[in-house]
């Protein structure tokens, strides 16, 4: 197996992420929910502007949110498995964190997590998936459970089907 993270930055925000961290997360992760798929995930860092068009047009939800997940299917005969796009507001994770880089590049690492386990089929829409979805956040971060959840609230996973 093995991961593919195209990573695309728009925001304002620079050199905060460090790809090879997540790449390393990213195959954490697909090791742990025994994906043995070569996969690619995109990761698209933008700023609120961008992240309210996509809310609203995905969630129909006004304002900007933290993170949203677009799954996708792979085309048939294709290698690699195209599991899907994460979307990352760096300017609400900026806010959250009150500007401590070192605490953004953490909250980055959550809600890329986050993301990821969305588009493996994970979801939080009653208390027991908010707290398995919690569980794996806590493994594959190394974190305690209280530290495993997104610090904006407002997170969600948009769903559609890439079939263009």
């Amino acid at each position: 197996m093995s991961t593919t993270l195209s990573l695309r930055n728009t925001s304002e925000t620079k050199r905060l992420i460090r790809r090879d961290a997540l790449e390393r997360l990213a195959e954490r992760i697909c090791t742990g929910e025994h994906i043995s798929d070569n996969v690619e995930i995109s990761l698209l860092l933008c700023d609120d502007d961008y992240m309210t068009q996509l809310n609203y047009h995905y969630r129909n939800k006004r304002g900007p949110t933290d993170v949203l997940s677009f799954e996708q299917e792979s085309p048939p005969g294709q290698a690699t498995r195209l599991l899907g796009d994460v979307v990352i507001s760096l300017e609400t994770a900026n806010r959250a964190c009150q500007g401590d880089r070192k605490k953004m590049r953490q909250e980055v690492d959550l809600l890329f997590c986050h993301g990821l386990l969305h588009l493996l089929g994970y979801d939080h829409a009653n208390k027991r998936q908010e707290q398995e979805m919690k569980c794996r956040q806590a493994q594959y971060l190394g974190l305690p459970e209280h530290d495993a959840w997104p610090t904006h609230s407002a997170n969600g996973a948009a769903k559609r089907r890439a079939r263009r």
